[in-house]
């Protein structure tokens, strides 16, 4: 059986810390749910009750369609080494763009990313702490570096193209405002 607290406590971001990858999911009430996989050094504890990822650039752009419709958001680490665990943050998030007044506050907060996209900002309403014995052990071997690569050997003009006809909209047709510099 699982426990929940109201708040990120300090074992939690000590575990949150370690991890090499964490899982996002979104939805709508119509739309597909998405999962989506993500890298280690992406997220921030900013208090106990509001974490910030930077969202990278990626072939979709599901979950800031998803939040800016919807908001629901769940976090979910699993422990691939050490001791069993899996970890979920629940709650309500938002969207910061590149054209959006808190984005340089936010972008202090991680070293510069040519992949930069979006921060997700999130409240933590939940965390939930289960056991985690089913996630078998698996062994992390490094960072994959396609994406940084990718995004420096097009530059940013080419990127933001990319942005306009891939990322514009989820699967389901929902916008992502992505392109609203406005």
């Amino acid at each position: 059986m699982g426990s929940t607290y109201s708040e990120i406590r300090g074992a939690d971001k000590a575990f949150m810390e370690k991890q090499q990858v964490y899982f996002v999911a979104t939805a709508t009430d119509t739309s597909s749910i998405n999962l989506s996989p993500k890298g280690r050094d992406t997220l921030r504890v900013l208090s106990p009750n509001r974490v910030v990822w930077l969202n990278l650039t990626g072939s979709g752009n599901e979950t800031s369609a998803h939040l800016q419709h919807d908001g629901r958001i769940t976090i979910m680490y699993c422990a691939f080494e050490g001791n069993p665990l899996i970890l979920r943050l629940y709650g309500r998030a938002r969207v910061v763009h590149t054209h959006d007044k808190q984005w340089d506050e936010l972008a202090g907060l991680f070293d510069q990313n040519p992949t930069a996209r979006q921060f997700v900002d999130c409240e933590v309403t939940m965390v939930q702490r289960s056991c985690g014995f089913g996630v078998p052990f698996m062994e992390y071997k490094g960072v994959r570096p396609n994406m940084k690569s990718w995004a420096k050997r097009h530059g940013p003009d080419e990127l933001r193209q990319y942005w306009e006809a891939k990322n514009q909209a989820s699967i389901d047709g929902i916008p992502t405002n992505i392109m609203d510099d406005s």
